[in-house]
């Protein structure tokens, strides 16, 4: 695209898809935006609040919309695929949110409408997009750690915000849904060797307890092809109260030459106080005690968005209207992040190893 005017449609007006139009709505290339919400209701609300052009709650229609030129997709994990499907049939470059979808088919017809049309697709995987991890990846592009050998990232929440993604959608459990953040770093830092087999174990209680499916704690390691071993684990069951506002992770990378250690817990800037602090992803939910820079989006501060979501958004729209090289996921990479996270649930549910790519 070399159009110096973007037209942009954000669909879905849940917590994402209100930053991408509130950022949107600041870029100084964007010259027309569009609202959809299955509940017009909050279609209205954010097209209020960000100025926008239109609003509806029929996705359809703000796709279609001859000033739209390029497309959020921002609904709820389940619900990617129509409106992506629909973007691209159109032409008009699609910036989806982790994951390209919950089941591996809809990841597939997506690709064949991809395939059949030559659009442009990217996924949302924001934490491409942080900072510390932007560095890691630039110390692999030099090729620092020589060949790596193995590694490890693990991811912490609280269940207040398991329990506001199930709600949301009950399939969208926190391996599907975040411990792809991490099979996405781990892969993307490792490009070009390809996961070979996962061996998984997990337990249930609190959310199994409350009717889901999903596991309080799942743990696995993932093979590549030439023998490097990556340890990945999830436990987004913690107390309610526990002070993290979104993710509190660390990630290890083990080289022949060289290792790499990355500490994002953010233990090292905590807030106290005793009239609560707001969850950032929770309605109505406080803490008294934050990790404060642990929400995963990032934050705002003196009336900007800053942090990963904000540095992905501005570099998709920064990239629509130069048309310079992006890091954000292709859907290739989005479906084996896929297939992996698909491959975890399966081994931790039978307890048996499972070979990739997966028999479906």
């Amino acid at each position: 695209m070399k159009q110096k005017e973007l037209g942009i449609a954000v669909v879905g007006a849940g917590r994402i898809g209100t930053l991408r139009a509130r950022l949107a709505a600041k870029h100084p290339s964007v010259g027309f935006l569009a609202i959809s919400d299955i509940n017009k209701s909050n279609a209205q609300a954010l097209a209020e609040k960000t100025g926008a052009d239109f609003h509806s709650d029929n996705n359809f229609e703000v796709i279609e919309r001859p000033e739209v030129n390029a497309v959020f997709v921002s609904t709820p994990e389940g619900e990617h695929t129509a409106p992506v499907r629909r973007a691209l049939e159109l032409g008009k470059p699609v910036l989806c949110e982790k994951p390209i979808a919950l089941s591996i088919k809809d990841a597939d017809d997506t690709l064949e409408t991809l395939k059949q049309t030559g659009g442009k697709l990217r996924i949302g995987y924001s934490r491409r997009y942080k900072e510390c991890f932007l560095r890691a990846k630039e110390q692999m592009v030099h090729g620092r750690l020589g060949t790596v050998v193995g590694g490890h990232a693990r991811v912490y929440n609280s269940r207040a915000q398991t329990f506001a993604i199930l709600k949301r959608d009950p399939h969208a459990t926190p391996v599907l849904d975040v411990l792809t953040y991490y099979v996405d770093l781990m892969c993307w830092f490792l490009e070009g060797n390809r996961p070979v087999e996962v061996v998984a174990r997990g337990q249930y209680g609190i959310f199994k307890d409350a009717g889901y499916s999903a596991q309080d704690v799942t743990w696995a390691l993932v093979t590549f092809a030439d023998g490097a071993v990556i340890n990945l684990g999830i436990s987004y069951s913690l107390p309610a109260k526990y002070p993290t506002q979104g993710q509190s992770d660390r990630v290890e990378l083990l080289g022949t030459e060289g290792t790499m250690l990355i500490d994002d817990d953010h233990m090292d800037h905590l807030l106290y106080t005793e009239k609560g602090i707001p969850h950032p992803y929770v309605p109505g939910h406080k803490v008294e005690l934050a990790f404060l820079g642990s929400n995963s989006a990032g934050d705002w501060a003196l009336g900007e968005f800053w942090g990963s979501l904000g540095n992905e958004t501005r570099a998709w729209l920064d990239h629509l209207v130069t048309g310079n090289p992006t890091a954000h996921t292709t859907p290739e990479q989005a479906r084996m992040n896929l297939e992996v996270t698909h491959a975890i649930e399966r081994s931790a549910k039978t307890g048996k190893a499972v070979r990739l790519p997966l028999e479906t």
